[in-house]
């Protein structure tokens, strides 16, 4: 049998702001088909946090851009979700609601995306890809086989993030978290380049209240209505 070229493997997008469950879903979807897995997100948490490190404004857009292109990143595989920069697993730094703040403000550099386009095209091997992200099915991903928009009321996004922090024995104010997923959302949104939003022909599934389990399987269903094999 020919060998698919890695650049014509398959890709499952899936978009979403945070907090509608991309990175649990996808995670669990790249485990069922047998797929590699992409975090976006966690490179651009990354960034900020070398950014930071390197003294650098995270505004500095020549700056951080040039540091993007030589980050030293790595990431664990199978069950092993780890992530390392620079040797150091960076795992629970990157996870933090500041974290997050700050990924927010590096992506909406435009030459910092650019830098890191490329690396996050190098994920697509074959027998395929899950990519989870907020542009992957409008930009970096745009032929995805199957590109999918998760959304949650921000409401329902604040809660389940609340949980996951006390979980951790983290305290935290629920009026705080959904004040910064409103304004997070308010940012990627409206950004000049790869603004959040759905692409033309995704599918859109609301996961407010509908279990993971049952995402999971409207997305393979998906796959297997577009012939897509999912064993």
């Amino acid at each position: 049998m020919t060998e698919t070229p890695a650049n014509n493997a398959p890709v499952l997008a899936i978009d979403g702001p945070g907090g509608a469950g991309k990175g649990t879903v996808s995670r669990l979807l790249a485990a069922s088909l047998g797929w590699h897995y992409l975090d976006s997100g966690a490179l651009y948490r990354i960034l900020a946090l070398a950014a930071g490190r390197k003294g650098l404004q995270l505004d500095d857009e020549t700056g951080v851009a040039a540091l993007a292109q030589g980050l030293d990143i790595g990431f664990g595989t199978g069950a092993d979700d780890s992530v390392w920069l620079d040797g150091e697993e960076v795992s629970a730094l990157i996870r933090s609601e500041q974290a997050g703040a700050m990924a927010s403000v590096v992506a909406a550099l435009p030459a910092a995306r650019q830098a890191l386009l490329l690396r996050q095209r190098a994920f697509r091997q074959v027998p395929g890809l899950v990519a989870d992200g907020r542009d992957m099915g409008t930009v970096v991903f745009a032929d995805a086989v199957q590109k999918v928009f998760l959304t949650a009321s921000a409401q329902e996004r604040a809660d389940r993030r609340y949980k996951q922090l006390i979980a951790k024995g983290i305290d935290v104010n629920i009026g705080d978290l959904l004040s910064d997923i409103n304004a997070r959302d308010e940012r990627d949104s409206s950004r000049a380049v790869a603004p959040l939003r759905p692409a033309a022909d995704a599918a859109v599934i609301d996961t407010t209240g509908i279990s993971i389990s049952r995402v999971v399987s409207q997305i393979l269903e998906l796959l297997t209505d577009k012939n897509v094999n999912t064993q």
